[in-house]
């Protein structure tokens, strides 16, 4: 979402609290558990699960593998969990011409350094550049900083959108555009 005028353009990022995330981490969290399940009713010797009896998976190597498997996925989920709930990666960009001013917004994780702010002046700005290679990127080369990536790798832009997103905050700024 963006909202825009003459001189103010603020551009909001969504973080990790996508449909795609929630669908993985429900999945990976259900899968964990069924692993889990098996390992658990092999050592006991009992079916919890009518789909494999426990006498054809025998404890060791099988179950206890399939109990490793099933801790390691309640792990990653619990991570993936909390990153949804945390929202890391969300933020603003807001382009100001009126106070010659760009401010980028992120959330991090808990800590010390949750919220991170950067400003730099628009005068600073050497160009908006379009990276290729990894997917469509598109960065911001500040002088003396380096340059700043604005969208991400798995956005999944056309290059039409990209292009036309470039284009659009080129102008904006009054910088031009390089293609790399």
């Amino acid at each position: 979402m963006s909202w825009r005028s003459e001189q103010i353009w603020i551009e909001t990022i969504t973080g990790s609290r996508k449909i795609s995330n929630f669908c993985w981490t429900v999945i990976l969290f259900l899968g964990s558990l069924g692993f889990l399940v098996v390992g658990i009713s092999s050592y006991l010797g009992r079916n919890w699960l009518s789909l494999f009896p426990s006498q054809q998976i025998i404890f060791f190597p099988q179950g206890l593998v399939m109990s490793f498997y099933g801790i390691a996925g309640l792990f990653i989920s619990s991570y993936l969990w909390c990153t949804i709930s945390w929202n890391v990666g969300s933020g603003y960009n807001r382009f100001d011409r009126k106070e010659g001013l760009v401010c980028i917004f992120r959330w991090g994780f808990p800590g010390k350094n949750r919220r991170i702010f950067l400003r730099f002046l628009i005068k600073d700005i050497q160009s908006v550049r379009i990276e290729v290679k990894e997917g469509r990127v598109l960065y911001m080369d500040i002088r003396g900083q380096g340059v700043l990536p604005l969208t991400r790798t798995d956005e999944n832009l056309t290059a039409w959108e990209i292009e036309q997103k470039a284009a659009e905050l080129a102008y904006f700024l009054r910088v031009p555009i390089e293609v790399f």
